[in-house]
């Protein structure tokens, strides 16, 4: 057995991101301990800047220590009990795991279906709450990396409070890409993956509850089901001033390379983040409409960071994604469930949303092609 040594690539898939140098360069530091006053210093760091990057005020914002599958079992352990209905909106992949989790907590899903590649309907939402009166919970993902769609976050949680619903998001996909605000558009639960486009590697998922959602959360009725992601326990933990409460042993290196994750993004600024995303992503638009290549989503909806775009016709797609990996050295996505072998995933995420990331996947799809 020897050591590990990994190809150097350029990821353009639906995620993990490229990792940025620095963060790289932070995760290699000293480890110390996860109760030290200086580790502690860091995690309020980390907590405010993360309140930046959701735009949130919310107290109960954090890094839970697990990749983003597990901020949306926190969130959904935490908030739904045993005969809660919950409203789940399902227009990809992962509106379908949310739809899991309720089941399994033993909540009573309730679904509202549109196309994979469209955006949630509001419509389809208000008339679901018309016909439900009793639901507790609307869920939905705010950019569906399985597609590319993003839906409007703002009115589906506006539609949801009018009928006396909290709401839970996934944002896996979109936090520090696209235009998101927590207290803005009044979220009451979201969760996020650092491996997107915060340019940080796989296994920390951002958390952030609302007064709403923690006024649910202390009234259960049941105790939360899961000991390791319930909120009343890590809080102890994770919670204000320089006394912690041993929980868990805290992923203390990846911790540092969120840290500097959030450093470059408050340096970089919030609203030039996305706009950086949304400029490469005309870029690649551009560049892909020249070969023939369009996408799945309709324009307005569609997500400037994971470009799902239509394979030509008698092109063997899992060809052209070997030879980019291959000879390119360049990671893209395939298409799943419904859409596998009809688009690719191209992700602009991070890190990787840069001039000259865009310029090899045009030039190396119109080699191959």
């Amino acid at each position: 057995m020897q050591s590990f040594n990994p190809p150097v690539r350029t990821l353009m898939g639906p995620g993990p991101s490229d990792v940025h140098p620095r963060v790289l360069q932070a995760m290699a530091r000293p480890t110390i301990g996860h109760l030290d006053p200086a580790f502690i210093s860091m995690m309020d760091e980390t907590k405010e800047a993360l309140q930046y990057a959701y735009q949130t005020k919310n107290e109960l914002t954090m890094p839970v220590s697990a990749p983003g599958s597990a901020g949306m079992e926190t969130c959904f352990a935490n908030l739904v009990e045993p005969g809660d209905k919950v409203i789940v909106c399902i227009n990809g992949v992962f509106g379908n795991r949310m739809k899991e989790n309720v089941t399994r907590l033993g909540g009573e899903a309730v679904i509202v279906s549109d196309s994979w590649g469209d955006a949630v309907s509001a419509d389809k939402l208000e008339q679901a709450l018309k016909e439900n009166p009793d639901t507790k919970i609307v869920a939905f993902v705010h950019a569906e990396t399985s597609t590319g769609a993003q839906s409007d976050a703002k009115k589906l949680c506006a539609i949801a409070h009018q009928y006396d619903c909290i709401t839970i998001v996934d944002a896996v996909t979109s936090l520090a890409g696209t235009e998101l605000r927590v207290d803005e558009w009044e979220i009451d639960a979201i969760y996020s993956g650092t491996q997107k486009c915060l340019s940080a590697p796989p296994g920390i998922s951002p958390v952030s509850f609302s007064e709403r959602a923690i006024n649910k959360l202390t009234n259960r009725k049941s105790p939360v089901p899961s000991w390791f992601l319930d909120l009343n326990l890590v809080m102890g933990y994770w919670g204000k001033g320089a006394k912690r409460a041993y929980h868990h042993t805290a992923p203390v290196n990846t911790l540092y390379g969120l840290h500097e994750s959030l450093v470059m993004l408050t340096d970089e600024g919030l609203e030039n983040a996305w706009t950086r995303h949304e400029e490469n992503h005309q870029m690649l638009k551009t560049g892909l409409e020249s070969l023939g290549i369009g996408f799945l989503v309709k324009e307005q909806d569609r997500l400037p960071q994971l470009n799902s775009v239509l394979i030509p016709d008698g092109v063997d797609e899992a060809a052209v994604r070997s030879t980019l990996l291959n000879d390119y050295n360049l990671e893209i996505g395939a298409g799943l469930g419904d859409l596998a072998g009809k688009v690719w995933r191209i992700g602009l995420m991070g890190y990787s949303a840069r001039r000259e990331n865009v310029l090899l996947c045009v030039s190396a799809l119109k080699e191959i092609l």
